[in-house]
C-alpha cells in the first residue's frame, strides 16, 4: 500500500437511497464506542396535502391509549440494528407500531419488514418511495436513517407533511439545505430529534449539569482523538449489490447523474457526493457533546487540514483530519487518523481540572484536578443520575409535546460545525460562521 500524503481537492458534491449508516463504534476501541435508506418520485405538494389531513386528525395521537404509528425510512444497519430495534424495544411501554418500512434497497426493506413482523406479529407495508410514505394518512412519524445527502431534505419534507421525525446525524452537508431545514421545522409543531445519541447517556446528562455549575472552573480546550485502523467505509463497500435490487436514480437524489456503480451505494460513505468524511460522520458526536456540555452553540472560526495519508485507492474522503474550532471563550481540536487504533481519548480541560469522557459505554466521565490552576480536592467525582435513553426521550415527548434532548437547535448547531470544518479543509482558508446573517466566509 502506497504511503503519502495526497490532499483533498476540489469540492465534491454538485449542488444539482438508501444504506447504512456508520456503526458508531467501528472506527474506536469498545471505550470509546457506541452500543448500539429513497428518493420518491411522488410530487411534494402531494406529500404536503395529505401531511395537513395528518396534522387535523393529529389529536389522537397524544391520547395515553392511543398508538402511535412510525414508519422507518432507511433499513440499512443503523436504521434496523439501532432505531428500528431500539424503538421496538420500547414499543409496550410507550405504545407504538411500526405499519411501513421504506427502502430502495429491496433486501434492506424485506429484512426490516422481518423485524417487525418478528416482535410484533404482524406485516408491514414495504415502500420504495419515502414521500409516498410521508403521504400515508396512516403514518404519525418517521425515523429517518439515510445516507447523509438525504437527511435535511427528507427532515424538511417530513416536516411539511405533518410528521413527528427521529433524524440521523449529520443533519446537513450545506449551509443551503441546513438552513431550509431549520426554518421548515421552526415553523412546524413537530416533534424533532437529532440521532446524537451520546448526550442523553446519563454519563453526558450528569456531566453538564456539573460543568455547567462552575465544577471544572473556566473551560479553556476540549480535544478528542478517534482513530480506527481501517476506515469505516471500506467494509460498507465491500457488499454486494445488484443494479435490480435498487433504484440507482434514488440513491443520487439531488447529485448528478451517472452511470450505476454499486460500490458508490454500499459504500457511499468514502464518496464526498454523499458524505464528507470522518470530520463530518465522527466529528459529530463529539461536537455536540461539546455543544451539550458546555451550554454553547455554533463556533466563530475554523481551520482544517486533511487529505488521503495511507489508503490510497478509489474513494475520496480524507482518511485523515485535524480541525480546529474557536468559540467564544475556548478552543476545541478534533483528529481523526486511519491506519491506527491507538492514541484515542476526549477530554474538556478547565481552569479546575481535567474531565475525561472517552467513555461512552455508560460509565461515568471521570475527573481529575492534577496539574490545574485550581485544583480540584482529590477524590472529586461527578454525581449520578439517571436518564431516559434517546430513542425513549424521543418517544415519550411524542406524546408530551415537549422538546426533546437534542431538537433541531442540536442539528444546526453540529452542522454549522462540521460544515465549517468541510469548507475551511476543501478551501485551504480559515472559515468564519456569520450567525447574522447564518452563512460561511473565509475570514
Amino acid at each position: 500500500m502506497e504511503r503519502g500524503a495526497q490532499r483533498t481537492g476540489a469540492r465534491a458534491g454538485a449542488r444539482v437511497s438508501a444504506g447504512d449508516e456508520i456503526p458508531d463504534n467501528d472506527a474506536m476501541p469498545t471505550s470509546i464506542g457506541v452500543p448500539e435508506r429513497a428518493l420518491g418520485l411522488m410530487p411534494r405538494r402531494a406529500v404536503v396535502a395529505a401531511g395537513v389531513l395528518t396534522a387535523a386528525s393529529y389529536k389522537r395521537v397524544l391520547g395515553a391509549n392511543d398508538r402511535i404509528r412510525i414508519g422507518l425510512i432507511g433499513c440499512g444497519g443503523r436504521g434496523i440494528q439501532a432505531l428500528l430495534k431500539g424503538a421496538l424495544e420500547h414499543r409496550e411501554q410507550t405504545n407504538i407500531d411500526f405499519p411501513a418500512v421504506c427502502d430502495i434497497w429491496r433486501q434492506h426493506a424485506e429484512e426490516a419488514a422481518g423485524v417487525v413482523r418478528g416482535a410484533t406479529g404482524t406485516e408491514p407495508k414495504q415502500i420504495k418511495a419515502y414521500r409516498e410514505l410521508l403521504a400515508s394518512k396512516d403514518i404519525d412519524a418517521v425515523l429517518i436513517a439515510t445516507p447523509d445527502h438525504q437527511h435535511a431534505t427528507m427532515l424538511t419534507d417530513a416536516v411539511r407533511a405533518g410528521k413527528d421525525a427521529y433524524c440521523e446525524k449529520p443533519l446537513a452537508m450545506e449551509m443551503k439545505e441546513l438552513v431550509t431545514c431549520f426554518d421548515a421545522v421552526k415553523r412546524s409543531d413537530r416533534i424533532v430529534q437529532m440521532g446524537t445519541q451520546i448526550r442523553s447517556l446519563p454519563s453526558s446528562m450528569a456531566a453538564r449539569q456539573w460543568v455547567m455549575a462552575g465544577n471544572l472552573g473556566q473551560v479553556f480546550k476540549i480535544e478528542q482523538e478517534r482513530n480506527g485502523v481501517t476506515p469505516y467505509w471500506h467494509r460498507m463497500g465491500e457488499r454486494e449489490l445488484q443494479a435490480e435490487d435498487t433504484d440507482w436514480r434514488a440513491f443520487l437524489f439531488n447529485r448528478r447523474g451517472r452511470a450505476f456503480e454499486a460500490k458508490m451505494q454500499t459504500g457511499w460513505y468514502g464518496y464526498r457526493d454523499f458524505s464528507r468524511g470522518p470530520h463530518a460522520n465522527l466529528m459529530v458526536h463529539f461536537i455536540d457533546l461539546v455543544h451539550h456540555i458546555t451550554g454553547v452553540d455554533t463556533p466563530r472560526r475554523c481551520v482544517t487540514l486533511g487529505g488521503t495519508f495511507w489508503y490510497k485507492d478509489n474513494y475520496d474522503t480524507p482518511d485523515s483530519v485535524e480541525t480546529v474550532l474557536e468559540y467564544d471563550s475556548f478552543l476545541v481540536r478534533y483528529s481523526t487518523a486511519f491506519g491506527t487504533g491507538a492514541g484515542n481519548y476526549l477530554k474538556f480541560f478547565g481552569s479546575k481540572g481535567t474531565l475525561d469522557a472517552s467513555n461512552w459505554s455508560g460509565k461515568p466521565f471521570t475527573v481529575a484536578g492534577e496539574r490545574a490552576q485550581e485544583p480540584l480536592p482529590e477524590g472529586t467525582a461527578i454525581p449520578e443520575m439517571q436518564a431516559d435513553g434517546h430513542m425513549l426521550n424521543w418517544l415519550k415527548c411524542l406524546r408530551s409535546r415537549q422538546q426533546p434532548n437534542a431538537p433541531i437547535e442540536a442539528g444546526y448547531s453540529h452542522s454549522v460545525a462540521v460544515i465549517l470544518s468541510d469548507e475551511a479543509m476543501i478551501r485551504g482558508r480559515r472559515m468564519v460562521y456569520d450567525a447574522a446573517r447564518r452563512a460561511i466566509k473565509e475570514g
